[in-house]
Parts: structure tokens; sequence; C-alpha cells
């Protein structure tokens, strides 16, 4: 039964964190934790198990979506491997951190980010872009499938600054960065919503390695879960990202943080009732 539950988790975290970018484990952690710590569905499941499931599940959903981006060509590799950079140091030292959290801790800690993140997601539209990043930065240019031009562009410093604080969020709660780094680049840096996505499932990719290394050698890896779970994320990443590529995610992008504002309140509560 758990194997079944487990595979439906990861094909939905694959559909959704490929379409908009996110990386698949801010459902896989919360839809997890709810199964196997609240419910019981899941035996023998911890907060470190749950991370380190979701962050060997991502090195599967970031190639299976970077690949289908590589072809669409919406992948800005330069950036992505400077944000890679900047988010190593953060995602071994928040890797360090989570052995040290127990249920309850994770479970509010994680509500209070997944709260954070949704209410990011609701003002984002009424965010004006902070253009000063771009003006100091290296400029780009990009122009869409609709002949839409974008220029966009950051300082190298204040990118490997941001990214060292989305590694440690990614290493602690196992949540690939996306999630966080999708916003800020379109709202800081300016970048076209659909070089956003590409780019940042390229580098969700590349730290899930360096990720899932740091848990495999704190033993936080249920090897026998991660059956099912990456065929499901792999083949659930592909689909998200050839969605991509035809629809507009801003419906999803609706249901996804009224989700996470709902599964933050769920987290917050269980985390201080625990």
């Amino acid at each position: 039964m758990e194997y079944v539950l487990l595979a439906l988790v990861g094909l939905f975290s694959g559909v959704v964190g490929a379409l908009v970018g996110l990386g698949g484990g801010i459902i896989l952690v919360p839809a997890t934790l709810f199964l196997g710590g609240s419910i019981g569905l899941i035996p023998g499941i911890t907060p470190q198990n749950v991370v380190g499931l979701s962050v060997i599940m991502m090195i599967f959903t970031g190639l299976a979506s970077t690949l289908t981006f590589m072809k669409a060509r919406t992948v800005d590799y330069r950036s992505a491997l400077i944000f890679f950079v900047g988010s190593v140091p953060g995602t071994i030292l928040g890797a360090w951190v989570n052995k040290g959290l127990d249920l309850p801790s994770f479970n509010l800690y994680f509500g209070i980010l997944l709260i954070m993140l949704s209410t990011l997601l609701m003002v984002r539209k009424y965010i004006k872009p902070v253009k000063w990043f771009v003006n100091n930065g290296k400029k780009k240019t990009f122009t869409d499938t609709h002949g839409k031009n974008y220029v966009y562009g950051y300082p190298v410093w204040f990118a490997l600054i941001l990214t060292f604080g989305v590694g440690f969020a990614s290493g602690l709660f196992g949540i690939g960065g996306g999630s966080i780094i999708v916003p800020a680049m379109i709202l800081l840096f300016l970048f076209p919503p659909h070089v956003a996505v590409g780019t940042s499932m390229f580098m969700v990719f590349l730290s899930a390695l360096v990720n899932s290394a740091s848990h495999i050698s704190l033993g936080n890896v249920p090897w026998l879960y991660t059956l099912p779970v990456i065929p499901a994320a792999f083949i659930g990443a592909k689909i998200g990202a050839t969605l991509n590529q035809r629809i507009k995610s801003e419906t999803l992008v609706v249901a996804l943080r009224i989700i996470l504002l709902l599964l933050g309140v769920r987290s917050i509560v269980a985390g201080l009732m625990g």
C-alpha cells in the first residue's frame, strides 16, 4: 500500500515541480510527512528519511525536466552554474543542521517556510520588479516564442549570497530550492518566466547531486522507498516540462499557493501540538 501511495505522490510531485520549476520536493515532503508521520500509512518514516527521499527524487525530476527544457532552449547554463556554486555550501550546512531536528520542530519550521512561499506567490503580481539588480549586473536578452523581448541580469556577488540561503533551505528541508529561486529570478533579476523555470530545474538537478551525497553520508535515504518514487517522479517531470511549453501555468500557481498555505498551516499546527 505504501509503495502505491509513494508512486502517486512522486508522480504528482514530478508534474507540479517541473511545470512551475519548484523541483517537486515542496510537494513530496509535506505529503509524505502527512501520510507517514501523521496517519501512519508509511511505516518507519522520519523527517530525515523524508528529506533524504526527496533529494534523491529531485536528481531524476531535475534531469528529466532539464532534458526537455534544453530542447526548448530555455536553460541559462551560465546562470545555473553560478547559482549552483553559491548554493553548495548552504546545501551541505542545511543537511548537517537537519540531523538535529525532531518531527515537531521540523513541522513548525517547514510550515513557516511554506506560508512565506505561499504569501510570496500571492503578492508577486503586486510587487514591482527591482531593476537595480539588472542595471548593476551583466545584462542578457531573450526573445520568447511570441516575439516578446526580455532584458535580465544580476550582480554575481548578490546571486552567490542569495543562493547560499536557497541552498541552506534546500539541504534543511529537501525542497530543491526552486520554490525560492524562481520568484527571486523573476522579481529581482527580471528573468523571462520560461527561462526562470528551465534554469531552476537545471540548478535543482545539480544541487540534488550534492544534496543527496550529504544525506547518503548521513544515512538519511530510505532506499526501498526510492523504488516507487524515482520512476514515477521521472515520468511526472517529463509530463510537467512538456506542459510548461504548451500552457500558461498561472492557474496551477493559484492552486499551488493555496495548497502551500493549507499545508503550511497544517504543518505548524502539527509542530505546535507535537
